[in-house]
């Protein structure tokens, strides 16, 4: 009887411990489901998005736009994301990325977005954009480059650091480890129209560009906001 009773208890810890394991085992492949799908729908919105402050819509008459032929009001445009993203030497990008008129229009390994702001109210106006950085695994924020055409077809190309502390060749460094480019705009008048164009890709000759970012992801946006803080005078005071 006793070996018996022993059996008994011991076949019903097994089966709890079965209980137990089989629970466990279906909250972690539940808990993983759920990440695979945040981690999905946040980079299907693209690695590039363009945001507008509703205070320069309401208040100032301001407007964004991809396409000449449609412009309306949103908050928010989208850039599609490249099929592919190897790394690439700056000598590969064309040199007429800024003539396109609109919308996305990327090559192999490279993102290329052409957008506009428009002042449609009846007052001189000023803005500025922030390239804010949203989200950045494995570091492969340390060979990106983002460049950034504006009317003319004249641009600046940005990038982090280098291992040493100091600007890549060619490039302006990022104003923050969050924070990629930041620019005051005055005299918007009424009427006037600005173009940008952004680019971004794996610069191959950084020398962080290495099988150490490889699998990595980079997402980033621009602001067009409403009043401009001089971080450096918001400092001294």
């Amino acid at each position: 009887m006793g070996r018996t009773k022993l059996s008994s208890e011991k076949i019903e810890r097994e089966k709890k411990i079965k209980k137990i394991l089989k629970i466990s085992i279906l909250v972690l492949l539940l808990f993983f489901l759920i990440l695979y799908f945040v981690v999905g729908i946040f980079y299907n919105n693209g690695n590039f998005s363009v945001t507008l402050d509703k205070n320069l819509y309401f208040d100032k008459g301001m407007i964004i736009y991809d396409d000449v032929n449609y412009k309306v009001y949103r908050s928010e445009l989208y850039a599609k994301t490249p099929e592919s993203f190897d790394n690439i030497s700056y000598r590969w990008l064309p040199d007429n990325l800024h003539d396109s008129m609109g919308g996305t229009h990327n090559g192999d390994n490279y993102l290329a977005y052409t957008f506009y702001i428009e002042n449609q109210g009846d007052l001189v106006n000023n803005y500025y954009y922030e390239v804010v950085i949203d989200d950045v695994i494995k570091n492969v924020d340390e060979a990106v480059r983002i460049r950034i055409y504006k009317n003319d077809g004249s641009y600046v190309t940005y990038a982090k650091k280098s291992a040493k502390g100091t600007a890549e060749s060619g490039t302006v460094t990022f104003v923050s480890d969050e924070i990629i480019a930041r620019e005051h705009v005055a005299d918007f008048n009424p009427g006037d129209i600005h173009k940008y164009t952004v680019v971004m890709w794996i610069e191959g000759s950084d020398p962080e560009c290495t099988d150490n970012i490889l699998g990595g992801e980079f997402k980033a946006h621009l602001d067009f906001k409403s009043e401009f803080i001089d971080e450096k005078e918001k400092g001294s005071k």
